[in-house]
Formats: structure tokens, C-alpha cells, sequence
């Protein structure tokens, strides 16, 4: 069975093919993705407490049980698709053969108008359990793309499928950039009600998780973990004059930095991380 669109059908996608898959919008398919690019689950590092929450929120899902779809925003770098992913991959490896398996499928932001035809389409694979998964969302001026995300996670009369479920990473809380918030308050006819239209977005999401800045010691966590699962050989001392001073000339802390300052020390020392990250 496929889906219209255009006049033109999707066609049937093929959840056996892998475990990870992108959406490609122009033809409506899932390209499976053999090698996602993701880390240990154990490797991310200062979000502890939403790390539980999404994960036992996750695990619900793949259980075949009640589950919220989930809202990750807050400071870049801080590991929110990372989560999404690294979850993924560890409840895959433990999932109890007798349940039905649990597929990660990424949608890009410019597709995102086409979500509810998608969740149309992935309600049919009624044999997998399904992550769905926007990173980076948000919308801008004239942005009315917003509507469709409301009405996939609503699912109209339908309602959400329930082997489909919906996560998205963004820095905005409301995915609404404030200024567009505050124009419509100041030129509505109704401010309160042109507010509210776009906020309820969020609402939308039964959890929302906040990602905030990382401390210095959070940090050096990141950077320590890294250098032993890569096996870096480098002092203490060294791992943390460096780590911290490549911090400072970028005028930020997060697993992005702590990431890239790992990929300069693994160079440096003649080693490719690329054969061993997950």
C-alpha cells in the first residue's frame, strides 16, 4: 500500500532493511541509514536527570505502552539528538526479541509539511515500533508549517498512531522565534488568541526536557570519558589545560566542544575515531 502525493504514490517502505532510516521528501522513501552516526548512551555526560526521563520515556514506547511524544530544547552542543539516537541504539541492542523491533526514522526540517502524510503512511507498519524524529525545529516569519506539526501530533480524527512516536530537538522552548510571539501580540485584533494559536504548538508535546549550559566540571567530565573510551593516551593534567583552553577560544562548554577538542587531541596523536564510534 502506498500513500498519494502530488498525484504521485509513496511507495511501501521497507522497515526489515536496517535499523535507522532518513525520509526523503522528494520521493516520499525511507533511505536506510546502515551506519548512524551516534555515540554510547554512557558517553553523554551533565544531563543525567533528563537522560533518565527520556530513556524510561523510550522504553515505554518499545514496551508496547503509554508514552508521551517529547520536546528536547535548550543550549546547542548539549546532546539532544545524540540522546535520541544513542537511546535508540542501546534499546535496540537489549529489546526482547518477542516485541515488535524499534526503527528511528529522521525528518528533515524542510519536509516537515509533509509529517502528517508520513505518520499516515508509517501507521500502516503496524509490525515495528517507530521513532520519528526532527532535529534543529523551529520556525520563523511566515513560517506556516507549524500547522501541519499540529496536526500530525494531534492525528485528527484518527488520532496518533500508536507505533509511531514523535521527537524533536530545537533551542527554542516554543519553537517560535520571541519576536515573532510579541508581533503578533502587538498587532492582532485579538492579541491573547494570536499568541496562543502558535504557543499551543509546544503544547503539543507531552514532555518537554530542558538542556542547559554545562559546568567546567561537567566538561571535564565529557572530555575524560571521551579520552578513555577512545583510548587517548594523555596525562590528566595535559587532557585538562587543553581541553579547557580549547573551551575558552570558543567562548563555550558542551558535549560539541568537549567532541571536537577530542577529534584535535585523537589527530594530534595519530588516531582515527571513526572506525570505533558507534
Amino acid at each position: 500500500m502506498a500513500v498519494e502525493r502530488g498525484g504521485r504514490q509513496w511507495p511501501k517502505p521497507d522497515l526489515a532493511a536496517a535499523q535507522c532510516f532518513l525520509f526523503e521528501g522528494e520521493t516520499g522513501t525511507l533511505k536506510p541509514v546502515p551506519q548512524p552516526n551516534r555515540i554510547d548512551l554512557g558517553l553523554i555526560k551533565g544531563i543525567d536527570r533528563v537522560r533518565d526521563i527520556f530513556v524510561e520515556n523510550t522504553q515505554r514506547f518499545a514496551d508496547g505502552l503509554a508514552a508521551n511524544n517529547v520536546l528536547l530544547w535548550g543550549a546547542r552542543g548539549m546532546g539532544k539528538s545524540s540522546l535520541i539516537k544513542a537511546t535508540h541504539a542501546t534499546l535496540t541492542t537489549s529489546a526482547d526479541p518477542a516485541l515488535p523491533p524499534l526503527k528511528l526514522v529522521e525528518i528533515h526540517r524542510e519536509d516537515i509539511a509533509l509529517l502528517p502524510r508520513l505518520m499516515a503512511l508509517l501507521r500502516l507498519e503496524t509490525a515495528y515500533r517507530i521513532l520519528l524524529f526532527c532535529d534543529d525545529l523551529s520556525f520563523d516569519h511566515d513560517d506556516t508549517d507549524y500547522k501541519s506539526l499540529k496536526a500530525a501530533l494531534d492525528g485528527g480524527i484518527e488520532g496518533r498512531p500508536e507505533n509511531v512516536l514523535f521527537y524533536a530537538t530545537s533551542n527554542r522552548r516554543h519553537l517560535l522565534p520571541r519576536d515573532m510571539m510579541e508581533n503578533e501580540r502587538s498587532t492582532a485584533i485579538n492579541p491573547s488568541e494570536a499568541v496562543e494559536e502558535k504557543v499551543s504548538l509546544s503544547d503539543r508535546f507531552g514532555l518537554w526536557l530542558g538542556f542547559h549550559k554545562c559546568s567546567q566540571d561537567d566538561y571535564l567530565a565529557m572530555v575524560t570519558s571521551y579520552a578513555r573510551h577512545y583510548g587517548l593516551d594523555v596525562d590528566a593534567d595535559t587532557l585538562r589545560r587543553e581541553s579547557l583552553e580549547w573551551a575558552t577560544t570558543r567562548g563555550d562548554r558542551s558535549g560539541r566542544v568537549a567532541w571536537q577538542y577530542i577529534q584535535d587531541l585523537a589527530g594530534r596523536s595519530g588516531k582515527s575515531l571513526t572506525a570505533v564510534r558507534n
